[in-house]
Formats: C-alpha cells, structure tokens, sequence
C-alpha cells in the first residue's frame, strides 16, 4: 500500500508543471521542444492523456520563457503545432473508429447516445464549439473524438481547429510571459517560488466556464419549475 502511495506521489509531483519542465529540460536539453510538443500533442490527441497538464503548463512555460530558460517563440510553435495535430488525430480517430467506440450504451465515457447529443449541440450551436473545447480542461480532449464521430467535415473542423489553437495557446502561453513580470513587479515576488499558487488559480479559471453553465442549466430548470 505505501508503495503505491509513493509511486502516487511522484506521479502527482511529475505532473507539477516546474518540476515536469525542470525535469525535461535537464533530460532533453534543447529538445525540451519536442518533448513540451508531445505533452500538449497527447493531452488533445489522445483519450490516456485527459490527466496530462494543458493550461497550467502553458502558463508556466510563459513564465519560463520570461525567465530566460525557455525561448518563447519556440514555445508557441511546439504547443501550436502540437494542439492542432493533436485535435487532428482524435478528429480521425473519432470519425474512424466512431462506430467501434460508440457501440456499447453502458461505456462510462463512450455511450452511442452522447454522440447524437453531441451532434445536436453541434448543430445548434455551431462550430464554435470547437474552439470553446479548447479551454475546457479533458473536453478538449474528448471533444475531437466526438466531433469525428458526428462526422463534421474535416475542412471546418480544421479550420476552427487552428483557430482555437492559437487563441488558447498565445492567452495561456503569453498570460504567463507578460502577466507574470507585472505581478512579480507589483507584489516583489517570484512566481517561480510560487507555482503551485499559479496552478490553482489557472486550474480554477479554466473549470469556472463549466461550473457557472452547470449552474445555470440546474437552476434555470428549477426556475421553470416553479413557474409550471
């Protein structure tokens, strides 16, 4: 049992975003790239990587790159090119493999009904939803395979694909390289001291969209309710 623990919890510090960056860079060096590439590739790409850090390492690889370990502008290439491939493969991966995926109704995450929601809600609300997955933390993950398996074409999907890509990688990416020298200024700290309180405040910014339409759906309801 404590073994367990203790391989929990190297787990949990590896997917610090500090410490996984201080490790790869110490490991890959210069290919660190290659490495930030494949993390993001995973998170958006593959369904195993839903546990994989997306906003927080975004924004601490801002903060890196203020700090002169990391070079910004390679930094968005890898994360760019990294989310949009990634979304790329769960794309086809959904749209290849939909039938296979989505055929057992009792699946916890892969339910055949889900897709038809999902294709209504794509239907209703456009394809502006591609780019809204993309600051959801897991949605982003599973929204391509759905959104493959609905059958969007690729061309549109594609487009608002690279779309959302750029625009949650340079708010994160940039948020961290800008925001975090006017903080540091501001309150004579070093964020680099204090990840951990980073991560909560981005972890906790990204799930708050979700939160307030939950709370919205739940007590729109109840309001409709009382009004029948």
């Amino acid at each position: 049992m404590q073994s367990i623990l203790d391989f929990l919890y190297q787990v949990k510090d590896f997917l610090n975003p500090k410490i996984l960056i201080d490790t790869l860079l110490n490991a890959f060096g210069n290919y660190v790239y290659l490495a930030l590439f494949l993390i993001i590739f995973s998170e958006t790409g593959l369904a195993v990587g839903f546990f994989l850090p997306g906003d927080s390492l975004l924004v601490v690889s801002g903060l890196f790159a203020a700090a002169g370990k990391l070079n910004i502008a390679l930094v968005l290439i890898a994360f760019f090119l990294g989310s949009v491939i990634g979304d790329s493969t769960g794309y086809w991966t959904g749209r290849v493999m939909g039938k296979t995926l989505f055929n057992r109704e009792k699946s916890l995450i892969f339910k055949p009904s889900r897709v038809e929601k999902a294709k209504a809600f794509f239907d209703k609300y456009g394809v502006k939803t591609v780019i809204l997955a993309r600051f959801v933390p897991i949605v982003r993950t599973f929204a391509p395979l759905v959104i493959g398996a609905t059958e969007m074409p690729y061309a549109k999907f594609l487009t608002f694909s690279i779309l959302g890509g750029l625009l949650w990688i340079l708010t994160m990416v940039l948020a961290g390289y800008f925001l975090g020298g006017v903080i540091e200024r501001a309150f004579d700290i070093k964020l680099e001291d204090h990840i951990e309180k980073v991560v909560i405040v981005v972890v906790f910014l990204s799930i708050l969209p979700p939160i307030i339409e939950f709370l919205k759906s739940r007590f729109g309801k109840k309001e409709q309710s009382a009004e029948v």
